[in-house]
């Protein structure tokens, strides 16, 4: 039977449609990005290969140069006075104007001589834009650097160097250093200059250089690497080293490239999905009412039961298959089952509670009925302060069991007509302690344990057992608190005849503040008579009546 259902179950769902088709498209979609991938990398390949060639040519070019400008007579000269005289600034003026006339002629952008320890000695620089005249101007002692070949950082330029010794009949006078300005603003291909690590130029569009350089952290020294610019997915190739940390990379945008196919597969996808979709639903159209319809109504009914606690019978029309009827049929019986042993247990917790509560006035004569008396006042004062049905309930029990405690007091501490003294009455303060203790033991009693452990708590701290201050004291306890003294006031004692209604209000509108809160004290002085357990007896006079309040222990 239930291989039967399986099957019919599995014929029926649409979920193979759905996980063909979004295994068919995340192949072809990988399949796509693979072959685009490829070809870019053959492209940036073939960039790489041409830089290469081209960097290969200028330094064959930039070598004639230089031989041609190392070859300099002129040029020699001032360099020999120079060595001979190094705090001459005739002599470094001199060599100055000569770099400056090789430079301008030949095109450099950039010329230093350095001595044969490698020490500059002179050197000019074009100026940047901005500057008053776009010419070959001195560089400062303090800018002068050594010879480098490679790339350059100089005033705040990217420089390409290139050096060649000079001599003058073989006396090696020093070295000559050119070099010409280098950036990717102008080039074609998308590329970027590294300097160990931090991005010196770039030519993205759209991306800043912050941006790429923390998308480039993560590629090390790898040569290829896949980054993240701008929200899209881009490929770098490692283009070309020129020593001292630089470094040209070259990108390519892969989302770019693939977006246009994407599209024509988005299209495509679309198209079967929607093909596929229509025959799913109507297929779940034809198994919705005999098996979609029945197992919703069946978890409807058990998140309600998870809500409310209470597991009520499923009413919806049977199903045409036997399994789900069944299913059905079976979850009503427990419905009906769950139903009648919860009401068994409720009356019985019912009548558990009440007979403890009984059983402990029963003790004393004078006490008969103090548990309901308090549970009866203690659930009119929760409605008069617009509680919640479930706070006024969980209020009433822990009212009736706010005493469970005495039951470990002795009946001749709790029944003595006279005064107790300090021993007797530590004894007896001790029963909100003990009746926590009874309880805790108990499942089902947790929220009551509040109630009867703090019910003797005072509103400026003085009370037992742990001297709480105001709204420390949950609210249950404050409430039968205060219902707790008006029945102790105002019920007989073998030493006493109890208090008026009203002269009880009184004392404990006298004690607002101090014993009891004052809120639930006001609350109670405005219910009417009716709201109270039974009649009360005549007014008992004499001093010692205020201190009545405290009584009730």
């Amino acid at each position: 039977m239930t291989m039967r259902f399986q099957t019919r179950a599995f014929l029926l769902c649409f979920l193979p449609f759905a996980v063909l088709l979004a295994v068919s498209f995340w192949m072809v979609q990988r399949a796509v990005q693979s072959t685009v991938r490829e070809g870019l990398r053959a492209s940036l390949r073939q960039n790489q290969v041409a830089m290469a060639r081209m960097y290969a040519q200028g330094n064959l070019q930039n070598s004639r140069f230089l031989k041609v400008a190392g070859e300099n007579t002129a040029l020699k000269a001032g360099m020999v006075l120079l060595l001979s005289q190094p705090a001459n600034e005739s002599a470094r003026r001199t060599v100055e104007d000569e770099l400056r006339e090789l430079g301008e002629r030949m095109g450099f952008d950039f010329m230093l001589v350095s001595g044969p320890d490698g020490v500059p000695l002179a050197g000019v620089i074009r100026q940047s834009a901005g500057s008053v005249a776009d010419q070959l101007a001195p560089l400062k002692p303090n800018q002068l650097r050594g010879n480098a070949a490679g790339l350059l950082d100089m005033n705040g330029q990217t420089l390409q160097v290139a050096s060649v010794p000079m001599g003058m009949n073989d006396e090696n006078l020093g070295t000559l250093s050119v070099g010409g300005r280098f950036g990717v603003a102008g080039m074609t291909t998308l590329a970027a200059v590294i300097h160990d690590g931090n991005v010196v130029e770039s030519n993205l569009p759209g991306v800043p250089q912050a941006e790429l350089q923390r998308a480039l952290a993560g590629c090390g020294d790898r040569e290829e690497c896949d980054v993240r610019l701008g929200g899209a997915d881009w490929f770098s190739l490692r283009m070309q080293s020129y020593g001292h940390g630089y470094e040209l990379l070259s990108f390519q945008n892969v989302d770019a490239a693939t977006r246009p196919i994407q599209s024509r597969l988005n299209a495509l996808f679309l198209t079967l999905a929607l093909g596929c979709t229509l025959v799913a639903v109507l297929c779940g159209l034809g198994s919705s009412r005999s098996i979609v319809g029945p197992i919703a109504a069946v978890v409807s009914q058990l998140r309600g039961a998870a809500k409310t606690g209470r597991l009520t019978e499923l009413t919806t029309r049977p199903s045409s298959i036997a399994e789900i009827k069944e299913l059905v049929e079976i979850y009503n019986r427990a419905a009906v089952s769950v139903h009648a042993a919860g009401e068994r247990l409720g009356s019985a917790y019912l009548e558990f509670v009440g007979s403890l509560a009984s059983a402990l006035d029963a003790r004393d004569q004078y006490t008969a009925g103090h548990s309901r008396r308090v549970s009866q006042m203690s659930c009119a004062i929760a409605s008069a302060l617009e509680m919640s049905s479930e706070d006024i309930e969980r209020i009433r029990i822990g009212a009736l069991l706010h005493d469970i405690g005495k039951i470990g007091i002795a009946d001749a501490v709790l029944q003595k007509p006279g005064k107790l003294t300090a021993e007797e009455f530590d004894l007896v303060k001790q029963h909100p302690v003990t009746g926590k203790w009874i309880l805790e033991g108990v499942q089902g009693f947790t929220p009551y344990l509040p109630a009867v452990e703090l019910h003797h708590e005072n509103w400026d701290g003085t009370g037992y057992p742990h001297g709480q201050k105001a709204e420390e004291t949950p609210v249950d306890a404050r409430i039968i608190h205060v219902a707790d003294a008006y029945d102790a006031m105002t019920t007989d004692r073998s030493y006493r005849r109890g208090m008026t209604h009203e002269r009880a209000i009184s004392i404990l509108v006298e004690c607002a503040g101090t014993q009891f809160d004052p809120h639930i004290v006001e609350t109670m002085s405005t219910l009417p008579v009716t709201a109270f357990v039974r009649p009360l007896p005549p007014a008992l006079d004499g001093a010692g009546q205020l201190q009545a309040a405290a009584a009730a222990v």
